[in-house]
């Protein structure tokens, strides 16, 4: 029975897992995103950017697992990042700097970059691995100055990629995606079926081996 293993802390993408009948076993993988990106070509796109931090995350977490779950499992890392003004934006590391990305993303649309990795383990060896990225047009309102102000005070905006959820507090400010919704919460559903079919593994196997409680 291959057990799913989300190498994630993001309550977001382990709710989208659960709300789609799979129950992960969560590893968070420390992985030093700092040292990823500055190892990177410069001339990295967002998809290969993303793409390689989903996958430093994965095979951060397959070394930590209990050699049990290493005999039959699929790890799944995820990364995301907003493409705006020409750059990748990951969580704002103040409040100001979420006020002042709110205040240059109102009113425009941003492409969500989200990166994922599968890595299949059978007997505690890797069976298969792959990378792939995805991005969706997140189209932003424009919140008044006492909405902004509420919201940066929640602490959300400083918690995610980009500043802001269409799952959460910031789902409010939010006009509309053009695109994989899952994606932009943190985890593209489409493209995880893919990569896990191209695994050899099935949702209904994976519906079964990982039950809801």
């Amino acid at each position: 029975m291959t057990r799913v293993v989300l190498a994630s802390a993001s309550p977001g993408r382990r709710k989208v897992l659960r709300q789609a009948g799979i129950d992960p076993l969560v590893v968070v993988s420390g992985v030093d995103e700092d040292a990823v990106l500055a190892a990177l070509d410069p001339g990295s796109t967002p998809s290969q950017v993303t793409a390689a931090l989903a996958a430093a995350k994965a095979e951060a977490v397959i070394g930590a697992l209990d050699s049990a779950v290493a005999a039959d499992c699929v790890v799944i890392g995820c990364d995301s990042m907003l493409y705006r003004d020409g750059a990748l934006v990951g969580k704002p590391a103040t409040a100001e700097a979420a006020r002042a990305g709110w205040q240059q993303m109102g009113g425009t649309t941003g492409e969500l970059y989200t990166g994922h990795c599968v890595i299949r383990l059978r007997d505690n060896a890797v069976a298969y691995r792959c990378s792939d990225s995805m991005s969706t047009a997140v189209r932003f309102a424009v919140p008044s100055a006492d909405e902004l102000d509420a919201y940066i005070a929640t602490g959300e905006p400083t918690a995610v990629a980009g500043g802001f959820t269409i799952d959460g507090l910031g789902g409010w400010f939010i006009d509309g995606v053009d695109g994989d919704p899952s994606s932009v919460v943190g985890i593209g559903l489409p493209l995880t079926r893919r990569l896990l079919r191209a695994a050899g593994l099935s949702i209904a196997e994976l519906w079964a081996a990982n039950p809801l409680p």
